[in-house]
């Protein structure tokens, strides 16, 4: 049996946002299924130094413009946030307490967040942002506000966050087929072409 892609992202990243629209019909045209992995890519940012691309002179005024010439071409609705970044830790430990009783929940509750912030233009580094957006689902607002300070829920976060550093993901989008890595949404056209071909 194959095992499952990982898709690595943050919740604060546009070309995640993009990725997350297209990750799984590639994955379904093949057979597959998707992990979604949410994780803190300002963790990594401390690592290696960088800085967030729409932050850097010049390259900032590109990425912003292709941001929404990415949307355009895959047909995802977007709507510049007016806060960007944002923190991804309220979002994340919603994602991964949800996860453990449900991960088909947790993926459209991380798919509802997206929107909710890429679209709506709410802050979903909010706490309270989140539980209504989980309450819109059906889950109990009280509960995820609850979890979002549960210590075991926080120490999830941190042992995710850490495994994906381990495992050398940096960026966001960042996808893991069959331990081949693929960083950014413009290599998800080679995510399915490797899986069409097995690799070259």
């Amino acid at each position: 049996m194959t095992s499952p892609i990982d898709f690595y992202f943050d919740f604060s990243s546009p070309y995640g946002y993009l990725a997350s629209h297209r990750i799984d019909k590639i994955a379904e045209r093949h057979g597959r299924s998707v992990t979604w992995r949410p994780y803190l890519m300002g963790v990594v940012f401390k690592i290696n130094g960088r800085t967030p691309l729409r932050e850097i002179p010049l390259v900032g005024d590109y990425v912003r413009r292709d941001f929404s010439r990415s949307a355009r071409l895959h047909g995802v609705p977007f709507n510049a946030p007016s806060r960007l970044p944002i923190s991804g830790v309220a979002a994340s430990r919603a994602y991964y307490w949800l996860y453990d009783q449900d991960p088909q929940k947790a993926k459209a509750l991380a798919q509802a967040l997206y929107g909710t912030y890429f679209v709506d233009d709410k802050n979903i580094a909010e706490p309270d942002v989140v539980a209504a957006v989980a309450e819109s689902l059906g889950i109990d607002s009280g509960a995820v506000t609850e979890a979002l300070q549960d210590a075991d829920v926080k120490n999830r976060l941190r042992q995710e966050t850490d495994a994906a550093i381990a495992r050398g993901v940096f960026g966001s989008p960042y996808v893991v087929v069959d331990d081949e890595p693929f960083w950014g949404n413009d290599r998800l056209d080679q995510v399915d072409r490797w899986l069409e071909t097995g690799g070259w």
